[in-house]
């Protein structure tokens, strides 16, 4: 799988959770917090793979040129991991804030990945090789494995 499949697969299964977690209602509240940790996990997971081994890649494939978009997703994980996240986590299951703030999770994910496929996934195959993508899918994978055992 090359690292690109491996990332919209991750996609995919991130905004199966959302949609879960936000068709939810106050009643749900063991399903909440439990679909709460696996999206957290997913999320971090992701993010640390993409920061680690793709997003470096990437970077040094396409030089300054793509420097915005680049600079732009490391932020948009900020503000995922440490505002939108934290902030969800603290918030009553039962309430319907949580359900407000969920949804803005969902936003926020489904903005950052959308545009990940539409302008970053498209410039990498453009300054990458299939090989290139290929060894960091392997990477990604390899990586992602020992992340989610932990």
């Amino acid at each position: 799988m090359n690292a690109l499949e491996l990332l919209k697969e991750d996609h995919e299964t991130v905004r199966d959770l959302l949609n879960q977690l936000v068709n939810t209602t106050e009643r749900a509240e063991k399903k909440r917090p439990e679909l709460l940790a696996k999206i957290e996990k997913e999320i971090r997971v992701h993010t640390q793979i993409e920061e680690e081994i793709f997003y470096p890649a990437f970077k040094k494939a396409s030089g300054k040129t793509n420097d915005v978009m680049y600079y732009e997703a490391h932020e948009e994980h900020r503000a995922v991991e440490e505002l939108v996240l934290p902030d969800l986590k603290k918030t009553d299951p039962g309430g319907t804030q949580f359900s407000g703030r969920a949804k803005v999770l969902k936003e926020l994910i489904e903005h950052h990945a959308e545009e990940e496929e539409e302008e970053m996934f498209p410039q990498a195959r453009k300054t990458m090789s299939q090989s290139e993508l290929e060894e960091l899918g392997e990477k990604m994978q390899a990586r992602k494995k020992v992340l989610m055992a932990s």
